[in-house]
């Protein structure tokens, strides 16, 4: 596995896979590695000839006094995993290989109503970041495919509007998430947590497999299942974010009638955020 720095490398090596006729699959990532990310570059290695992941930490995603300074970077131990999941090139830019004019002149790209609400409520600003840095890295790489953790469902969302509404020739996989034994979603940012936090968080998946529980059994009553729910979470001592029942695709609230439906939860514990989701296909 190659690791390049600069724009014009990345260029090259990919040219140079697709002149040979190979389908490009990208996983974009923030680095701090976990195995979820390893199933993300597993899926494109089975849907693509040659596999590009990026690390970049991008601050554009960062509120302020949010943990963009303390976000683990960990190049060394990312390059392994990376290397064990089928990853073919490394894409580890700057700051100021992706933003060479800085960024406060940057051009943005935005996803409206999407972007809005849930995590976008408390994160201003944040989807934007997303939707801007992705499309830089879509226009750097020029995937075929590209692959996301369903984890980040409303981020998830945001990406395959952006691409669908810009045209872009890119096929969006969204990978479900991955769960350690105890259904705590892995993320990157679990790593701030204490032993004591880490055995109460896996109250927010138990949480949403209730609520799950009931729709799948035709309860219908969002508003009471998100209230006995957030008692729940909160006794557990969480702070409770968003707990809401959406419908799957346009991230609006759930009708009785919706088949596709996700349930969403953002709480801190601690000073740690945590989101989760459960998306529900209802026959």
């Amino acid at each position: 596995m190659n690791t390049v720095k600069t724009v014009r490398e990345l260029r090259a090596a990919v040219a140079h896979a697709r002149s040979a006729g190979k389908r490009i699959g990208f996983v974009p990532t923030m680095g701090n590695l976990h195995s979820g990310h390893a199933t993300l570059v597993t899926k494109a290695a089975q849907q693509s000839d040659f596999v590009v992941a990026s690390i970049f930490v991008n601050p554009l995603q960062f509120g302020a006094g949010e943990d963009l300074d303390k976000y683990p970077r960990t190049l060394a131990a990312d390059q392994e995993k990376l290397l064990q999941a089928g990853c073919n090139l490394l894409f580890a830019p700057t700051v100021e290989e992706m933003y060479p004019g800085g960024m406060t002149g940057q051009t943005r790209v935005s996803v409206p109503q999407l972007s809005e609400g849930l995590c976008g409520a408390s994160r201003p600003g944040h989807f934007e970041g997303v939707a801007t840095v992705v499309s830089k890295l879509f226009n750097m790489v020029q995937p075929d495919m590209a692959v996301f953790g369903q984890k980040d469902y409303q981020q998830l969302a945001v990406i395959r509007a952006m691409v669908h509404d810009l045209n872009m020739p890119i096929q969006i996989i969204g990978e479900p998430t991955v769960r350690a034994a105890d259904g705590l979603a892995l993320s990157s940012r679990n790593g701030y947590l204490t032993e004591e936090q880490r055995a109460i968080a896996p109250v927010l998946y138990r949480s949403l497999s209730q609520i799950a529980a009931a729709i799948k059994g035709g309860d219908h009553d969002f508003a009471k299942l998100r209230a006995e729910q957030i008692q729940h979470i909160e006794a557990a001592g969480l702070r409770l974010d968003y707990l809401e029942v959406r419908q799957g695709v346009h991230l609006r609230a759930a009708t009785p009638e919706d088949r596709d439906v996700v349930i969403l939860v953002a709480a801190y514990l601690g000073a740690t955020r945590l989101i989760d989701n459960l998306h529900l296909n209802l026959a």
